[in-house]
């Protein structure tokens, strides 16, 4: 699925970053589902427990970090221990765990290890994803669960609101089924191992499988861990026609299936961006100032 294709048409905005994973006491406040880490068997434990958050949108890296701070280990064991073991993940994945460290909060028991986190969190992924509706949701669209885990995970990436999620899974079916590259930046920024940035003309040149820009279909795995709103709109996307978005400033998101509309609507983001990011001293341009590259559009308009 993933083949050169001919100079992009469009460019996409990632819109948002993700909040670092957290470590917290035994009572937590957050939309995050609670679920068990180990048998309690029996007994009703009274311990006073820990607990790990996992936010939606967390990339498998950050868990890794984040539980070796939650076991007070030495940095790297977490990734470490990967390694030494094989997590229950479906056999799409070939044995990356991307996209399956489902967003929860976990309970840290006096006898938790970085693997039976890790496996409490996919156990977790599993049952939430191997259900008949998930499975039957992923075929009406023409595609197996682990690929509808994918573009839950783009749109968890790209979507600057859950009232926004149906559309962007909307637009992704859309392009997809006319044979266009997604041309996401959030593929582009997991490539390059950041969280968000603009989206220069070099970036989208980048040589990656997860180079959305210059690849057609889905990148080989989710690019970071989907919530329950992001899978709900991987399976019933919102109808419509859209082929473009872009979020102009923040709670202006614009979806049009019209290439010119959608100029339009980025060169008004790049007029507001030139703006915020024009230095205080005068004599400078904006173009010299370091969030604007020289020589490089601030959000790269190429003509399909």
């Amino acid at each position: 699925m993933q083949t050169n294709t001919p100079p992009r048409r469009t460019t996409r905005l990632t819109r948002r970053g993700r909040i670092a994973l957290v470590v917290t006491g035994a009572v937590l406040a957050g939309t995050a589902v609670a679920v068990p880490l180990l048998s309690l068997h029996d007994e009703i434990s009274t311990t006073r427990t820990r607990s790990l958050v996992i936010p939606e949108g967390s990339r498998a890296n950050q868990v890794y970090e984040a539980v070796d701070k939650a076991l007070a280990l030495p940095a790297g064991t977490t990734r470490k221990s990967i390694g030494k073991t094989t997590l229950k993940l479906p056999n799409e994945a070939q044995g990356n765990p991307e996209g399956y460290f489902y967003p929860a909060t976990y309970p840290i028991r006096e006898k938790a290890t970085p693997l039976s986190l890790l496996q409490s969190m996919v156990d977790t992924a599993n049952r939430r994803f191997n259900g008949a509706p998930v499975a039957a949701g992923a075929q009406h669209h023409a595609m197996n669960v682990y690929q509808t885990v994918i573009v839950a995970s783009i749109v968890q990436a790209e979507a600057a609101s859950k009232d926004e999620m149906g559309k962007v899974a909307r637009v992704i079916y859309n392009r997809l089924e006319r044979g266009m590259p997604l041309q996401m930046d959030s593929t582009i920024n997991y490539a390059l191992d950041r969280r968000w940035a603009r989206t220069t003309t070099d970036d989208t040149r980048i040589e990656s499988p997860y180079n959305s820009y210059q690849r057609m279909g889905l990148p080989p795995t989710p690019i970071d861990s989907p919530g329950a709103e992001a899978m709900h709109a991987a399976l019933s996307p919102e109808p419509g026609d859209w082929l473009y978005f872009v979020t102009v400033k923040p709670g202006d998101t614009r979806f049009t299936t019209d290439y010119a509309e959608h100029q339009r609507n980025v060169a008004e983001f790049n007029a507001i961006q030139q703006n915020e990011t024009l230095p205080s001293s005068p004599g400078r341009s904006p173009s010299s100032s370091p969030s604007a590259p020289a020589q490089q559009p601030q959000f790269p308009q190429s003509p399909q």
